[in-house]
């Protein structure tokens, strides 16, 4: 809820007339307008829920004839997403049609129910009115409920919380910052602790507008000398040193999937929540909401404009608190890491108890102990082309190669790892995904105990193999395209799989009905049909030494 004088903060979605326009920004300044197109998250979903979660009040302008369509209900929906707790629509009901503004009052509500809005009104807006704003019944009704949502609005200023949204170190030891408070309060003298570090300061001066201030309060943006030099950067949050917020790597969260690529569970994405970024994984789709009723649906993937709960893992710790207690601290964006695409917004409801019960265990023998003691450099050398490409012969006779030559390895096949730790998986996008995730947290296991592993898997999509890449440290990873025409890998294919997947009798079939994204700028390009084995391997160990 605003404070400190501001005023109210408003989304107004739909498509209202030049005098309701004109109306709503009299009466709420702070107002955006967001004209939905044919589905409100079409183009539009992103900056909807954005926009909602910076809100108090939203007003939706609707025709009464359409009566609450999918469409509405998916921005309803998403307007309790974002944590409104008021939600007005406005109808062009005709004056002579009070029962269908009665009956969509009636429905509004029964679908509401479960949100528990503090406000909720449908209001009619008959255009003979709007010709005199000032006497509208439009404009009295909006301005009495305007008072009402205001009186609401004294609200708990809590501990402070203030995302860094930039640093700078002075010559003399002292450090400055600049961030919005995003809950409490922040004067001179107050003691401060900068998250995730934990290092602890003073502030010295608070700056608002150029102009040294006795206190600074939420939504203000600052500028805060400490008294102690502390290496702050973006994406660091300032909180009060005695009260600071979780920090956890595993989340329960709601999530708005806004892509037109379906989410897949298991697939990386980057995270980025009060300016900290972070990798991060949907590890599990708990259920997915159904628009209509709500109801609790399973899920193995998300298609666009789908809200659901899911279970969030983060490649590290991240500072948070619950979006019910914090919409800064609780908010999130989801980018695809490829095409830098924003594919999903949501909010964390709270963290895993397992996130900081799992810790993880300090062990004497590191990598580089068991690398010396084989006298070699540990690597991975991923193997990646379509069925029949060759990949496996190939990664077969380099690890003859090696072993010849006293190298400690070991050939992690993508058909012999089905049979075991993977045999639970199909071939679906999200199966093949879970299976790459797997192989790579075995190999990475593999070269932390100084082996050279040789990991033999189609992998046919970029974003795995980039995951499996960036588990490594610079220059462990070798990445083996191993390039054969589909035409050449058909006519190999002694199982028949290829001719089966044609007649439409294999489904999900890498390069028939299943895409193959081809690496571009592998470590090895290996050209298999132009080349004898032979020489592949000569070129695979050219690259490694």
């Amino acid at each position: 809820m605003p404070q400190n004088n501001e005023t109210l903060r408003v989304i107004a979605c739909g498509s209202p007339s030049a005098d309701q326009s004109a109306l709503t920004s009299r009466l709420f300044p702070n107002t955006r307008f967001l004209t939905l197109e044919e589905s409100p998250v079409d183009r539009l979903g992103r900056d909807i829920l954005a926009a909602a979660i910076a809100s108090d009040l939203a007003l939706v302008f609707v025709s009464a004839r359409d009566g609450l369509h999918v469409s509405l209900k998916l921005l309803i929906r998403i307007i309790a997403l974002a944590g409104i707790r008021h939600l007005v629509l406005v109808t062009d009901a005709i004056e002579t049609d009070e029962h269908t503004k009665d009956e969509l009052g009636k429905t509004l509500r029964e679908f509401c129910i479960d949100f528990s809005f503090d406000t909720l009104e449908v209001i009619a807006s008959q255009s003979q009115e709007m010709r005199d704003a000032a006497s509208s019944s439009l404009d009295a009704r909006l301005t009495q409920l305007k008072s009402a949502i205001e009186s609401q609005s004294i609200e708990r200023e809590g501990a402070l919380r203030m995302p860094v949204h930039s640093a700078q170190s002075h010559s003399a030891g002292s450090t400055s910052v600049i961030g919005t408070i995003a809950a409490g309060s922040i004067k001179a003298g107050d003691e401060l602790r900068l998250l995730p570090s934990g290092k602890t300061a003073a502030a010295k001066a608070v700056c608002l507008d150029g102009t040294e201030v006795e206190v600074a309060h939420l939504g203000q943006t600052v500028h805060v000398s400490l008294n102690d030099g502390l290496d702050a950067n973006r994406g660091d949050i300032i909180v009060a040193a005695d009260c600071p917020p979780e920090v956890a790597d595993q989340f329960e969260a709601q999530l708005l999937w806004l892509s037109g690529n379906p989410m897949t569970p298991g697939r990386q994405y980057l995270l980025e929540l009060a300016g900290q970024e972070v990798q991060a994984t949907i590890t599990e789709i708990k259920y997915q909401e159904d628009i209509d009723t709500g109801a609790h649906l399973a899920a193995k993937t998300l298609a666009p404009n789908t809200i659901a709960t899911v279970n969030l893992s983060c490649s590290e710790p991240i500072v948070f608190e619950p979006f019910e207690q914090n919409r800064t601290l609780g908010a999130f964006y989801l980018t695809d890491k490829t095409s830098s695409e924003l594919v999903g917004s949501g909010v964390i409801d709270f963290a895993l108890r397992r996130a900081s019960n799992i810790h993880w265990q300090a062990l004497e023998l590191n990598k580089e102990a068991r690398a010396g003691h084989k006298q070699q450099s540990p690597s991975c050398i991923w193997f990646t082309g379509l069925s029949g490409s060759g990949k496996s012969t190939i990664a077969n006779l380099l690890e003859k190669k090696l072993h010849a030559q006293g190298k400690h390895t070991y050939l992690l096949d993508g058909d012999n790892v089905r049979h075991g730790l993977n045999r639970d998986l199909g071939f679906t996008e999200a199966d093949r995904v879970e299976n790459i995730r797997r192989v790579s947290e075995v190999a990475k296991l593999m070269v932390d105990a100084g082996l050279i592993v040789l990991v033999s898997f189609i992998s046919p999509f970029k974003a795995e193999r980039q995951m499996a890449r960036e588990m490594f440290e610079t220059g462990e990873f070798i990445e083996v395209f191993v390039d054969t025409p589909i035409e050449e890998c058909e006519r190999r294919d002694v199982k028949g799989l290829y001719a089966k997947a044609r007649k439409g009798e294999l489904k999900n079939f890498t390069g028939i009905d299943s895409p193959y994204e081809a690496p571009e700028a592998p470590e090895v390009h290996v050209l298999n049909a132009q080349k004898s084995l032979d020489e592949c391997v000569e070129e695979i160990v050219a690259k490694l030494s």
